[in-house]
């Protein structure tokens, strides 16, 4: 049984490629949900816009802020962790080379999907917007969009 990896060479030369974007909304992310999960950790109120439909308390201490009794934060930053890792390791480790970019699908669409319900969750139940929350779900939804690039790429 041949163990060897062949490492493919991404198409773009130099320090700007797709996985290099995405690994830098991976760090945004986790610049995101750090700050939260440390607000979070530490009863923190955060810095937030105040105003009339603005409230990060309202929308970071509400009943949709934990999952299982985890707040979303911590969630938030795993994901991140997993997702960041699985990056820079799909090349290096065998089950990664063969479904890395599997795994990058799931964890993204799982995390848009999740994303995109809690923006409707500040709208539409708790008519209150959390600009920190805001922040990791356009971030998230830009790293997703990358993640299906790769993955497009990968397939064409």
């Amino acid at each position: 049984m041949d163990t060897t990896i062949d490492i493919v060479p991404e198409e773009s030369s130099g320090i700007f490629t797709m996985k290099n974007l995405a690994l830098l909304f991976v760090v945004a992310g986790l610049v995101i949900s750090g700050y939260l999960s440390y607000a979070k950790l530490f009863s923190v109120q955060t810095v937030c816009t105040q105003g009339e439909q603005f409230s990060c308390s309202l929308v970071q201490n509400s009943l949709y802020s934990e999952l299982y009794g985890i707040p979303i934060a911590y969630l938030g930053f795993g994901l991140y962790c997993l997702i960041g890792l699985t990056l820079i390791l799909e090349n290096r480790v065998g089950f990664l080379v063969d479904y890395g970019r599997l795994l990058l699908f799931l964890m993204g669409i799982v995390g848009w999907v999740f994303s995109m319900w809690l923006v409707y969750v500040q709208g539409a139940i708790l008519d209150a917007w959390c600009q920190w929350c805001l922040a990791h779900e356009f971030n998230f939804t830009l790293l997703f969009g990358t993640i299906l690039y790769l993955l497009w790429h990968d397939w064409r």
